[in-house]
């Protein structure tokens, strides 16, 4: 064996040392932020705020930054919370959680369930429930805070933090951004998020390096017809006849325009029209969301939205100054799509803390989450959005036995094992910060 060999051999036994070594002091260091971080967490599902209406939640993320010892600025374009630490020369990481709930009732049964009710943006009253997992990510964000805190010996850099309003609307990482996020505040190397996943078992992340989370545009349609009376079709147009043939044409999109290898969805989630059963309408109202990965793509299944509706309405006899109305909502989520060197990072610091056997490849998601944006601007940020497992592995072991499945995101029944899901947040997201900003030793 010769001495170069033998040297890499040692600088290889060597970093395997100290890495090990800091994975033990993360873990040693998160038993004393664990429960506190728990603490947090049953808080904050206690008292959750719908979308843009996050004022406790925001100044309470406030207070737990400063108490850590973060450069605090508050109502950052709208209820968004900035928080900077600065440990020595070095990169700078952006870390990211979101701040809101979601409009339905609680039924986990758990003892700190949420009993909670706000005004929806329609002024409706509501209950609140944090359903998302979003009380999970801000806690695991302020334990993993309080971790790196207490081993500032073993990082050199910045840590950027966004505790960000509206994710659910699809509207806060726009306003943080359009706010000038990256020009008041310095513009991160990378930047990372966690989202929780009952599919996966507590104890274990999901990683998925590019395309992660889809892109989505919500589009409207108004169907004009001829209105009348029920018992004289003939001497109408009857726009629920032309909305019915739009939907069916509306699903060879996907089966037959577009390749089976591309992912895209087309669902048509709304349609209104009619009033009793004996009128036609003069109008049907539909909704679609519409998901994707390709910019590209999406632009021309837009098209073929158009085209549909546009020949739909001609065959059944409608005049051009009456052809549907197809309007393409100007609030969007893009992609999520992960920086695949960012990943392949995470991946080594995350096996090394959970073990390999516990950081799983993972498929891309129809699913949408607007964390994307900060990715998407002209600094090109790299990022990575994490799946965070968060089901009980025994609970998935029973159900699976029956042939049933966790409750999903957004359910009313969402019961996450809080304990092991924070804990192995708070290792991952650590150690991920630790690795990209490891001083120099």
């Amino acid at each position: 064996m010769n001495s170069q060999l033998i040297l890499l051999l040692i600088v290889f036994i060597l970093n395997i040392n100290v890495n090990g070594q800091v994975s033990d002091k993360i873990k040693k260091e998160t038993k004393n932020q664990s429960l506190y971080a728990l603490d947090l967490c049953k808080y904050l599902h206690q008292h959750p705020e719908l979308s843009l209406k996050e004022f406790q939640t925001s100044k309470r993320m406030a207070a737990e930054l400063k108490k850590i010892g973060l450069e605090v600025t508050e109502n950052f374009g709208g209820n968004s919370v900035i928080g900077i630490l600065k440990n020595g020369v070095g990169p700078v990481v952006m870390l990211r959680t979101d701040m809101d709930a979601l409009p339905m009732e609680e039924k986990t049964g758990l003892d700190f369930a949420s009993v909670i009710k706000s005004k929806d943006a329609s002024g409706k009253e509501t209950p609140v429930m944090h359903a998302c997992g979003h009380d999970i990510h801000m806690s695991v964000l302020t334990g993993t805070l309080r971790t790196l805190v207490a081993l500032k010996k073993e990082w050199k850099g910045t840590l950027m933090v966004i505790a960000q309003q509206a994710e659910e609307i699809s509207g806060g990482a726009t306003n943080t951004i359009e706010a000038g996020l990256f020009s008041k505040f310095p513009v991160p190397d990378y930047a990372m998020a966690f989202h929780i996943n009952p599919e996966l078992a507590s104890g274990k992340i999901g990683l998925v390096g590019g395309s992660a989370f889809a892109g989505v545009k919500t589009v409207e349609i108004v169907v004009y017809g001829k209105g009348g009376h029920g018992a004289y079709p003939e001497k109408c147009i009857d726009p629920i006849v032309i909305a019915s043939r739009i939907v069916l044409d509306l699903q060879t999109i996907v089966s037959r325009e577009r390749s089976p290898l591309e992912p895209i969805v087309v669902t048509v989630g709304s349609i209104h029209g009619g009033t009793r059963p004996n009128i036609i309408p003069d109008e049907v109202k539909l909704e679609l969301t519409l998901r994707y990965y390709s910019f590209e793509t999406i632009e021309k299944v837009i098209e073929s939205v158009k085209r549909i509706c546009k020949f739909a309405s001609q065959m059944a006899g409608m005049p051009d100054n009456q052809l549907p109305d197809v309007k393409v909502l100007p609030v969007e989520t893009p992609p999520v799509l992960n920086n695949i060197e960012l990943s392949k990072k995470i991946d080594g610091f995350a096996s090394e803390i959970i073990g390999t056997q516990n950081v799983l490849k993972v498929n891309p998601t129809m699913v949408a989450e607007d964390f994307g944006k900060y990715g998407l601007t002209p600094e090109k940020v790299p990022i990575c959005l994490l799946w965070l497992g968060s089901s009980n592995p025994e609970l998935l072991q029973e159900l699976e036995k029956k042939g049933e499945r966790p409750a999903p995101l957004h359910s009313p029944y969402l019961k996450p094992d809080y304990a092991t899901t924070i804990v192995t947040g708070i290792h991952v997201m650590t150690r991920n910060v630790i690795g990209l900003l490891k001083a120099d030793k």
